[in-house]
């Protein structure tokens, strides 16, 4: 670990700039799963026979090593001379986000109280603003915990994302193991999971403020 360490104070600038490169990948996917995820989610809500066919595909494209995955994207999206690099490690990323996040909110928002929807009919309340005003905020904590695995596990695939160009922390991996480099690998691996560590904990007070008081929620 001393030589990891020592590693680490000689190229401080190459690792925060990897890290903030894993951070950009990790974050912006994040988004736009959150996006993409949570309408697809409320929406499954409506309709369970769909339902049931989208958190298939979901759970399938999660069986997927991300290697073939990155694999499989290279011929289609070399076609926009993009098959490489950050374009295709993001398209992954939030492919992978989806089934948390969506499987979150679709229970979420179904376990709502009926009783407090009937009561948002009552007051004549549109099923737009019951949604956004009643079952979002209760679904909520549930929902943030699907976003929290979401993005410890995007973390961990954005490192491999390295091999295809993408950069981040797995750089210093892949470099690690090209050179036969140990410390660089340490300093890579710890970095991530530092990372992950972090994202999941700041996430986790998040989802504890947002949590409507007299709610209980453990994830």
């Amino acid at each position: 670990m001393n030589g990891a360490f020592q590693y680490f104070m000689n190229n401080q600038d190459e690792v925060i700039a990897l890290t903030l490169q894993h951070i950009q990948l990790v974050g912006l996917a994040t988004v736009i799963a959150i996006l993409i995820g949570v309408p697809i989610g409320i929406y499954l809500t409506t309709n369970d026979a769909v339902a049931d066919v989208v958190l298939q595909i979901a759970a399938i494209i999660m069986t997927i090593p991300s290697i073939a995955l990155f694999g499989l994207m290279i011929p289609v999206l070399s076609v926009i001379n993009q098959g490489i690099g950050f374009l295709p490690a993001l398209i992954a990323l939030i492919l992978y986000s989806q089934l948390p996040i969506i499987r979150n909110t679709y229970v979420a928002v179904q376990n709502v109280d009926p009783n407090m929807r009937d009561a948002a009919k009552g007051i004549g309340m549109s099923s737009w603003e019951r949604i956004r005003m009643v079952e979002i905020p209760i679904a909520l904590p549930v929902i943030m915990a699907g976003v929290r695995n979401a993005v410890v596990l995007s973390i961990g695939i954005g490192a491999i994302a390295a091999f295809i160009g993408a950069g981040g922390l797995g750089v210093l991996i892949d470099q690690g193991i090209s050179r036969y480099n140990r410390d660089m690998i340490v300093v890579g691996a710890v970095g991530v999971s530092l990372l992950a560590i972090i994202a999941d904990t700041l996430l986790g007070i998040l989802q504890r403020v947002l949590t409507p008081k007299g709610m209980n929620i453990n994830a």
